[in-house]
């Protein structure tokens, strides 16, 4: 399947860019998403909480009254969690929360994502650019012109670039990603995907 190339200013050129259908026409599995968006969610988070429990807590061991005769409920030292400021009852210990998802499933949610945005109409291709110099008004502009610059937008190159990449940082909407670093989550996240005419290339070389 065929689609137009478009220019900076938003206006299509007479070229027209091959897109693979085993990557962008392929049936959706929806599974294979949710699992592949978990495993991306599940391994940002850093699983650093923790808590005393009574083992960890700081005072005496000594039995704070007699067993019996006080008409009280009897009780053990200040540690018991009963007690302000003693130890926690089951509380959280660090741990990870990441799980493994096969790179045959992963990569099957990569591409039923991008063949959910090429369905939906949320592909952009861009011809190759470069700029001069850092600058988030220029991009900001190019994103205008194609009306996505309110959007959630992903730009996909196919090499580092330094002066897009920080054209790009400070607009909180907008993320530039590399080919080979785009996952599942960047795709379904996004409200309109833009690929800059290498990249495509780049992105079939690693499927």
């Amino acid at each position: 399947m065929k689609i137009a190339v478009h220019n900076l200013k938003g206006k299509e050129t007479t070229k027209k860019v091959e897109l693979s259908k085993d990557i962008f026409g392929i049936e959706p599995n929806d599974h294979a998403i949710y699992l592949d968006v978990k495993q991306y969610l599940a391994s940002q988070r850093l699983g650093t909480h923790s808590s005393k429990e009574r083992g960890a807590v700081k005072g005496s061991r000594r039995k704070l009254r007699k067993q019996k005769g006080s008409g009280a409920a009897r009780v053990g030292d200040i540690k018991n969690p009963l007690f302000r400021g003693g130890g926690r009852v089951f509380g959280p210990r660090p741990r990870k929360y990441d799980f493994k998802v096969n790179r045959k499933v992963k990569r099957l949610a990569r591409k039923s994502a991008l063949s959910y945005k090429l369905t939906q109409k949320n592909i952009i291709i861009l011809e190759d650019f470069n700029l001069e110099s850092p600058s988030t008004k220029h991009y900001s502009s190019t994103l205008a012109n194609f009306e996505v610059l309110n959007n959630k937008t992903v730009l996909v190159l196919d090499k580092p670039n330094k002066n897009i990449f920080l054209s790009s940082r400070n607009l909180s909407r907008a993320k530039v990603v590399l080919a080979s670093e785009l996952n599942t989550y960047d795709i379904m996240n996004a409200n309109k995907m833009l690929f800059v005419e290498s990249s495509i290339k780049e992105l079939e070389n690693n499927f």
